[in-house]
């Protein structure tokens, strides 16, 4: 895929204009992580078009058999799989009555995502119109926490430019989850436990043959004009793999509406109990509260480049490559400055 699309600048990778056939490559480009965990820039809302779900887990792996070659001399029975881990991300959305799809929406203006090396925050903004002229404007801020290495954090932002709105937000965490390369078609996450209470929710699964146990989580809170609402799910689905909430906003014409999503996991590999140690993480991310978590990521990164920033004058594109490739080694290995 031709990358040239990516607009040159100093301290972000940029994309500008909203095309379907880069979304599966620009998935891979903004992606971001912290040591602990990684996430591909998928869409938090459903996207009917093509992509590649991607979220990861530090040291979760399984031995996957070869499909073709393991017969034949110098060719490995079994390979360690990286596994799609359960999606964090999740929130459909519904706009007075219909889904809110990118791939289906009859206008898109204004879009442009932003990974911002700088701050290690990703973001996305644009204007859309719905099928049912609905019109909004939405922006969204993705992070995963250095300081909270077990937790991602999302505020998705949607104001409605033509009509009042009545929004659905459907955040959810889902173990049904699938890797596009599985070469026998396998499920590699056994559920063991799926719970909610209030605005949270937790699915525990466990990966065959390894047996890592991992503990997805999720707290939410719901915004009208960066005002938290006492809100709680005016339902709540859940089956074998999934726990999804349903919150209802009633946003007039020009107000901004929010949800701020608080997910991540917590792994067998740090926890005896990962359903105690889920719970712990969600209580000490809302301690501390969306703002400062964000200031907080600023911060770290800040720490981070002054330890390992390479300065190049004179060529944006050049200096634009080498941070990104920095960048990219301390989100994968987050004490590499150490």
């Amino acid at each position: 895929m031709n990358q040239d699309y990516i607009q040159p600048n100093n301290w972000s990778i940029v994309e500008e204009g909203f095309d379907a056939e880069r979304v599966k490559s620009s998935e891979s480009l903004f992606s971001i992580g912290n040591g602990a965990m990684g996430q591909r820039a998928n869409f938090e809302e459903h996207y009917s078009g093509e992509t590649f779900q991607g979220s990861y887990i530090a040291g979760i792996y399984y031995p996957d058999k070869t499909k073709v070659g393991w017969w034949k001399n110098g060719y490995p029975e079994y390979f360690a799989k990286v596994l799609n881990a359960p999606n964090w991300i999740g929130i459909d959305i519904e706009i007075n009555g219909e889904n809110f799809d990118l791939n289906s929406c009859t206008e898109v203006k204004n879009f442009r995502r932003e990974l911002n090396m700088k701050e290690g925050l990703y973001n996305r903004s644009f204007e859309a119109t719905l099928q049912n002229g609905t019109e909004i404007s939405v922006n969204v801020t993705r992070f995963l926490s250095l300081d909270l290495d077990e937790v991602g954090v999302i505020n998705f932002e949607i104001t409605p430019i033509n009509k009042d709105a009545k929004i659905v937000y459907k955040p959810y965490i889902d173990a049904g989850v699938t890797n596009e390369d599985a070469n026998w078609e396998e499920k590699f996450w056994e559920i063991l436990d799926l719970n909610s209470s209030e605005n949270e929710a937790f699915v525990t699964a466990r990966t065959f043959k390894t047996h890592f146990i991992a503990t997805t989580f999720m707290q939410n809170s719901i915004l009208l004009n960066d005002e938290i609402l006492n809100l709680s799910p005016s339902n709540v689905i859940s089956d074998k793999e999934k726990v999804q909430f349903l919150y209802e906003v009633a946003v007039a014409k020009g107000e901004k509406s929010s949800i701020q999503k608080i997910a991540g996991y917590t792994v067998s590999l740090n926890h005896e109990n990962t359903q105690a140690a889920a719970e712990n993480a969600i209580k000490s991310a809302t301690a501390i509260g969306y703002n400062q978590l964000l200031q907080d990521q600023i911060t770290a990164w800040a720490k981070i480049w002054e330890m390992s920033d390479i300065t190049i004058d004179g060529d944006v594109k050049a200096q634009q490559g080498i941070r990104f490739n920095i960048f990219q080694l301390n989100q994968k290995f987050k004490n590499l400055q150490l």
